[in-house]
């Protein structure tokens, strides 16, 4: 008997040490488009995972949404026909609502408030996304969104009449725009070209680099000078994908991850004025607004904003860590 069971461990030892040497492989999905900062970030990810690894664990991007939009990919993120996704905070709200009120409208003055507010609320995060099975790589700032319209709408009341792109999968928000006094249109993220060529939409917030990159610009010329919001990009892979990876790898495999997202933040910042000036020289509008009178009629929604769009519990962290980071404001 015993002579039976030391041979059973022998076996079990094979079959876990084969297990052990098996590759891991990741395919993530994203909106990037092809050739773009966010892209290359991904690919130079890859590559270091690959290098660190001893090929032992293969990143496989699919870029320029050819795995659907952000909800599409989350989609197949839970059957596991994806292992990661590299998206939006907005695109989140599909796994949990929380890094959505990162982007609420005219929430930070600065890139440095909406940075120092990420960086406040990180364990808050990561947290809600290990709470449903999710581990976040790393993030980024992807700078601050503008609104481009087909004709210049300095104010409030300009806005009014303008089909305003709105994200699906997000009826709260929505019916909070549209107490408000604005008129959401809710499309895919990826139907919002065909849209605005079609005149669909009329307006829609977008960073720069994007517009730039989708040529969004050639249709909606006149951007308002004044940040709508701020976007944020992270990159998370299934929680049980990455504990398939042996233990001693995985803080490598992490920190070179986080290397990767301080290096994108500093290069798409570059990128974001040379994108700016880019477009200008191919008709881009740029437009002044007063701030004030947005921040007034964005202040009247936040009581549905706070437990309908945002759960009340992190929307209050929120608040707070926006206080915090607008006093530290040189």
């Amino acid at each position: 008997m015993n002579r039976v069971r030391a041979v059973a461990a022998l076996c079990l030892a094979a079959l876990a040490g084969s297990a052990q040497g098996q590759t891991v492989v990741v395919k993530l999905g994203t909106l990037a488009p092809v050739g773009s900062p966010w892209h290359e970030v991904l690919n130079d990810l890859a590559r270091r995972w690959r290098e660190t690894s001893g090929g032992a664990v293969v990143l496989k991007v699919y870029a320029g949404g050819t795995q659907g939009n952000e909800g599409d990919m989350i989609r197949k993120l839970g059957v596991s026909q994806l292992q990661a996704v590299a998206i939006t905070n907005v695109g989140m709200q599909d796994v949990t609502p929380e890094p959505k009120g990162l982007s609420l409208p005219f929430l930070f003055a600065t890139d440095g408030e909406a940075d120092c507010a990420l960086a406040a609320l990180r364990p808050e995060l990561e947290a809600a996304l290990l709470r449903r099975g999710y581990v976040a790589l790393h993030w980024n700032s992807l700078g601050a969104m503008h609104v481009f319209c087909t004709a210049a709408r300095p104010r409030p009341a300009d806005m009014a009449g303008a089909r305003l792109f709105a994200q699906d999968g997000d009826p709260e928000a929505n019916e909070a725009w549209r107490a408000a006094g604005f008129r959401p249109v809710v499309l895919a993220s990826t139907d919002m070209l065909p849209a605005l060529q079609t005149g669909m939409i009329d307006c829609l917030p977008s960073v720069p680099i994007y517009v730039l990159t989708t040529r969004v610009f050639e249709r909606a010329r006149h951007m308002m000078d004044v940040p709508w919001g701020h976007l944020f990009g992270a990159t998370i892979v299934r929680r049980e994908v990455w504990e398939r990876i042996p233990e001693a790898l995985r803080p490598k495999l992490l920190e070179a991850a986080r290397e990767a997202g301080r290096a994108a933040d500093a290069e798409l910042r570059r990128l974001t004025a040379d994108a700016i000036a880019a477009m200008r020289r191919g008709g881009l509008e740029p437009y002044p607004a007063d701030p004030a009178p947005w921040r007034e009629v964005v202040a009247g929604i936040h009581p549905k904003l706070r437990g309908g769009v945002v759960p009340a519990q992190f929307y209050d962290l929120l608040m707070s860590a926006r206080s915090s980071c607008a006093k530290r404001r040189p």
